[in-house]
């Protein structure tokens, strides 16, 4: 199973390493080679979305006495997918060198001042855009750790449950040895008894034996 994970982690390395060239030659080019530079790299986010769902399939699946480890590899994952996806918005919205010259052609001043004021608009909007991925990074982060959590809490209850059966199992089975304890003390009480009373009966006999022969023997002497 971690060999799968570990297949899929060296391709998603592969591919993030291409998106992010990709991604730096975006803002140079214009025109066709922009849009197709664009849709291919539209494509690999989309490939590398489906690499990070498969290597979340695999540490679900995963012990979860190991599973913390594969767990915090993949958050690292999200982040950095979350940085390529960021860096990506920022490429697409940065304008090539053919657009600064259209807008700072012919109208000199006011082609500047449409210029600033559509980069200020830029940046507050790659700053708003930066903190709703911050946020949805939190909240995600936040949801793995409660599944987490529940899956633990899931397991812990299992492993009471079992903890539970083998108590009741060895109170039963204290309650059978104790009841055959029971059994036996009986058995030896009885034996001991009847022990104790064929050694009174032997004594009563042996004492019955020396009188009747000390009788005898005194009738015997007697009437010589």
């Amino acid at each position: 199973m971690s060999s799968d994970f570990e297949s899929y982690e060296q391709d998603f390395a592969v591919l993030t390493a291409e998106i992010t060239g990709r991604i730096g030659k975006v803002p140079k080019l214009v025109g066709d080679e922009k849009k197709q530079m664009v849709a291919n790299v539209e494509k690999q986010l989309e490939e590398a979305r489906e690499l990070l769902e498969q290597m979340e399939l695999e540490v679900r699946e995963i012990p979860p006495q190991s599973r913390g480890m594969y767990s915090s590899r993949m958050r690292s994952y999200k982040q950095e997918m979350g940085k390529l996806e960021a860096d990506f918005k920022r490429s697409r919205i940065a304008y090539s060198d053919e657009v600064r010259n259209e807008l700072l052609g012919d109208d000199g001043n006011s082609s500047e001042n449409q210029l600033i004021k559509l980069r200020e608009e830029r940046a507050h909007l790659l700053d708003n855009t930066e903190r709703l991925e911050r946020s949805s990074r939190r909240l995600e982060a936040g949801y793995q750790i409660a599944v987490e959590t529940e899956q633990i809490g899931q397991e812990m209850l299992e492993n009471l449950s079992h903890d539970r059966e083998k108590i009741q199992r060895a109170r039963e089975r204290l309650r059978e040895a104790d009841a055959n304890l029971g059994k036996s003390s009986r058995i030896l009480t009885g034996m001991l008894r009847r022990i104790i009373q064929n050694r009174i009966l032997m004594v009563v006999l042996a004492v019955i034996i020396i009188f009747t022969t000390m009788m005898a023997i005194y009738f015997s002497v007697r009437g010589r």
